[in-house]
């Protein structure tokens, strides 16, 4: 069993401003990533890193950072603080291993990698260099997931029986990695991964997982379609379904407690919704609360105090760790 509250000494800088480095310069950065860095008092972004010179050129000038690389070793020289690393799902494990040995603080994509075996090698080269090492799991961070985990640790809705995610959307095949076997693209790697985090923050561990993998609508080399069901340690079930191909979908969270129940509406796949907390607890009346965020924005405020400050991290390596092993695990169970 990992544990997750192995203490490491980390390589603490006293700064009061962190000098981001952000690799990858895809959509998401452009239009999520770096808009909500640009809201933070506490960082900026100094550096840039791309494959494509052009694009890091462009993104340095989008954003007003100080330095553009095609390189990634110089670009880890530029007197960076901590990096972002949003490339391809291959690029993951290289870049986060020679982020680490130059000493920098890391928030990676998910997934974390592109294997159980590489994910551990990232995790164990952070530790012996002392820096941190996140994933971008922005769901957690969310107000509404963050009320439901209170109400599940209070017992508020008793034993839980069961929960259930969803994440669809309708993504036609193109040349982006995500349809690209050999870079780790697929529904279930690029949507399921978040859903299984989520599973094992509201229910805890995961002992077993079975489902399927395949390809339902849009016939690419990788999976449009996953669907996983799995037992839960100290709780009853929980299932997800995810995909590339539904062009209109409800993603709602349940959770199915003894004493009551929970749902949240509008949040998965949506950006800054109004998303809805649905509470039904035995004898009680209904109550809904309704609440507007920027997800992206509150996990760079938790990252940026872990950084900064070494507040513990709103999610671990080890998170990204067992989140990739269950990925795994769905993967090989399907498999002929």
């Amino acid at each position: 069993m990992l544990d997750a509250r192995r203490k490491i000494k980390l390589n603490v800088k006293k700064i009061k401003r962190l000098k981001w480095g952000a690799a990858g310069c895809g959509k998401f950065m452009e239009t999520s990533f770096l808009p909500a860095l640009q809201q933070l008092k506490r960082s900026s972004l100094f550096s840039v890193y791309s494959s494509d010179i052009n694009r890091a050129k462009f993104i340095s000038n989008k954003f007003n950072a100080n330095y553009y690389y095609n390189d990634f070793e110089t670009f880890l020289q530029s007197d960076i603080d901590c990096v972002y690393i949003s490339g391809k799902n291959s690029d993951h494990h290289w870049q986060v291993i020679a982020a680490a040995k130059a000493g920098k603080h890391i928030l990676c994509e998910k997934p974390l990698a592109l294997n159980f075996e590489q994910a551990e090698e990232m995790v164990r080269i952070c530790k012996e260099n002392g820096v941190l090492l996140t994933i971008n799991y922005v769901y957690r961070f969310h107000p509404l997931v963050q009320k439901t985990k209170e109400l599940i640790d209070k017992n508020t809705i008793g034993k839980i029986i069961s929960i259930s995610a969803n994440f669809n959307v309708n993504l036609p095949p193109d040349d982006n990695y995500r349809f690209q076997k050999e870079h780790g693209g697929g529904a279930l790697r690029d949507l399921g991964t978040h859903m299984i985090d989520l599973l094992r923050f509201f229910g805890g561990e995961i002992t077993e997982i079975k489902g399927f993998v395949g390809n339902v609508v849009y016939k690419t080399e990788v999976d449009d379609s996953a669907s996983g069901l799995v037992r839960f340690e100290k709780n009853g079930f929980g299932d997800f379904n995810v995909s590339f191909n539904a062009q209109k979908q409800f993603n709602r969270v349940e959770i199915l407690g003894h004493n009551g129940c929970l749902s949240i509406d509008n949040m998965v796949g949506r950006r800054n919704a109004s998303s809805k907390l649905t509470i039904e607890l035995t004898k009680e009346a209904k109550k809904s609360f309704r609440k507007r965020v920027n997800k992206q924005l509150l996990l760079l405020k938790s990252v940026q105090n872990s950084f900064l400050f070494n507040y513990p991290l709103g999610v671990t390596a080890e998170d990204g760790l067992l989140n990739m092993r269950i990925i795994e695990e769905l993967e090989k169970s399907c498999t002929p």
